[in-house]
């Protein structure tokens, strides 16, 4: 089965852009990820996204998850669930490893479900 793979479009942009400032992710007082060096993707209407290097993650408490998701814009995305004393976050991170050419940036980087960790951007 052939997916479709989507260009971004008048109809449909997406822009990723440097973020100007320093992102943290938290799960309760516990820092999962701390970087001067997110990128912020817009796609449409969505809500903006930060994808932060997988270098500036505490991969201690990562744990990769057998979800897998697809998106015709970005590609094949998979998952780690985050594990502290807090208790298990499951499916929290998300990734594109092999993303399309015009989401390339987002290529070494994760992103958060804002409903499962905290996102400080400073």
């Amino acid at each position: 089965m052939t997916r479709p793979v989507l260009e971004p479009s008048a109809d449909h942009p997406i822009t990723v852009e440097p973020t100007p400032s320093r992102v943290r992710v938290t799960v309760g007082d516990q820092v999962i990820a701390d970087t001067t060096d997110a990128l912020t993707l817009q796609e449409s209407t969505y809500a903006a996204v930060q994808y932060v290097p997988l270098s500036d993650v505490d991969r201690s408490a990562l744990v990769r998850s057998n979800t897998t998701t697809y998106c015709p814009f970005k590609g094949d995305a998979s998952y780690y669930s985050i594990v502290t004393p807090a208790g298990e976050f499951e499916d929290a991170i998300w990734e594109y490893q092999e993303p399309y050419p015009a989401v390339a940036g987002i290529r070494g980087r994760v992103a958060f479900y804002p409903d499962r960790v905290q996102i400080h951007i400073d």
